[in-house]
């Protein structure tokens, strides 16, 4: 009865978050006019050419959609999820119109290469929205209903399309699909557009090269066998998983890879049905597509229900980070993306932590001891549990301006830089926080705070 509550609790929370609401509502539009537009440009291309010319338009627009999805999302992780869904919005829109002028003017092959833009363009939506979401939800409930929601939007929107497609048709033929999508994706755009959110990197490292990023969230999926079942199985409860299963700074990037996987599934289900087609007629081709969940679901399923019991949650650590002024004001999502990526650090007394002109490459939460900072020998203060170390050298880019030696035994819990900035920077109320925080120190003394 409490858990049910809770959920309950969780989706009327929604209500009250006007900024996902937005997103969420974006996402209907997006959907609305992801099948519209496809069953258009089937029914397009099926009247030029049968199911030939059908499936191939169909690989057409999927195949260069797989390919460019990972690199695409990189984007969400590098530089900011709402630049990368309004931006992909607008190109879905501006890419839709051009269709539906192509079709207009009696262009075919023009109106197959707009329609090609606008396919790859609508890779960009999940991962960046996948990106935003947990950032955006105040509590790990509110953001399982968030992404459930998304879920009914998604079968609802799919739904809508296909009677949408059908009235357009019927009244101005199959441009006015593609005319009205484009309306629709320029709302979608405009929703989330004034989001006005802070970016999630500074700028040195949104100059990486993105086929490397690219690579780092392939080998994660590699190395994880959860990350390879949940991206190999799609649900929403799989999106839930793995946006509390990944690293913040990578969930850009290991939904472009799901969603290069969609694209890819898409496109040899495209190649299929016109195979199955050939060689046994439609009743094949159906039979054969309608095995394909059932095998998957005896493939993985079992595996599946595993994973969330499997899931450890940083209890200790996500009170620790609560403790910390700092990071008051972060979103528990992600609070718990962050506790999981703490490593422990044990310090005898007399260890040193940070060295005064070092590179600051981390930042450290205090678990249990005390700490003692220190400038070319002189004693500047003694820090204990509630307190964190090392954000002045991080914020500023500057090298380490203390030396905290441990005073007792300590432990400390080690946060990357770039895991750092990312939760630091990407959320406005925190960013303002660890500003005030390294102005205070900065004022009491330069180099208060390592």
């Amino acid at each position: 009865m409490d858990s049910g509550r809770r959920r309950l609790r969780a989706f009327g929370s929604l209500a009250g978050n006007r900024a996902l609401l937005r997103v969420l509502a974006a996402y209907l539009l997006f959907i609305l006019t992801e099948y519209a537009v496809w069953l258009a440009m089937l029914v397009f291309a099926y009247n030029r050419g049968g199911t030939a010319v059908a499936g191939l338009v169909a690989v057409a627009q999927l195949a260069p959609a797989a390919v460019v999805a990972p690199v695409a999302a990189s984007i969400a992780d590098r530089r900011s999820p709402v630049m990368l869904l309004a931006g992909g919005y607008l190109v879905q829109a501006a890419a839709m119109a051009g269709t539906a002028a192509a079709i207009g003017v009696g262009s075919p092959l023009a109106a197959y290469a707009a329609a090609v833009v606008a396919s790859t363009a609508v890779t960009t939506t999940r991962p960046a929205q996948s990106a935003l979401i947990p950032s955006l939800a105040a509590t790990p409930d509110q953001l399982t209903a968030a992404n459930v929601v998304a879920g009914w939007l998604e079968a609802a929107g799919a739904a809508a399309a296909g009677l949408l497609v059908g009235v357009l048709i019927s009244l101005a033929g199959v441009g006015s699909v593609f005319a009205v999508c484009a309306a629709l994706g320029l709302l979608a755009a405009l929703l989330v557009a004034g989001r006005g959110w802070a970016g999630r990197v500074t700028a040195e490292q949104g100059a990486e090269d993105s086929t490397a990023g690219i690579g780092e969230g392939l080998r994660l999926a590699v190395r994880q066998p959860r990350l390879r079942l949940m991206l190999a199985l799609l649900a929403v409860a799989t999106r839930t998983l793995l946006q509390r299963s990944v690293p913040p700074q990578l969930i850009g990037r290991i939904f472009g890879v799901l969603e290069g996987f969609t694209m890819a599934g898409l496109a040899v289900g495209a190649l299929l049905v016109p195979a199955l087609a050939h060689l046994g007629g439609s009743r094949l081709a159906v039979l054969g597509v309608a095995a394909v969940l059932p095998l998957a679901a005896v493939a993985g399923g079992r595996a599946v229900f595993r994973l969330d019991a499997g899931t450890a949650v940083p209890v200790v650590e996500i009170a620790l980070l609560r403790s910390l002024p700092l990071f008051a004001e972060l979103p528990a999502p992600a609070i718990e993306g962050l506790a999981a990526s703490l490593r422990p650090v044990r310090l005898d007394a007399g260890a040193v932590l940070i060295r005064q002109g070092d590179p600051g490459d981390a930042y450290f939460a205090i678990a249990a001891g005390e700490l003692d900072a220190e400038q070319d020998g002189r004693f500047l203060g003694r820090y204990g549990r509630g307190d964190g170390v090392g954000e002045i050298a991080l914020l500023r880019s500057v090298p380490r301006t203390a030396t905290v030696i441990a005073h007792t035994p300590a432990t400390v819990y080690q946060l990357d830089r770039d895991l750092f900035l990312t939760a630091v920077l990407g959320h406005a109320p925190t960013r303002r926080q660890a500003e005030g925080i390294a102005a205070a120190r900065l004022a009491a003394d330069p180099a208060t705070g390592g």
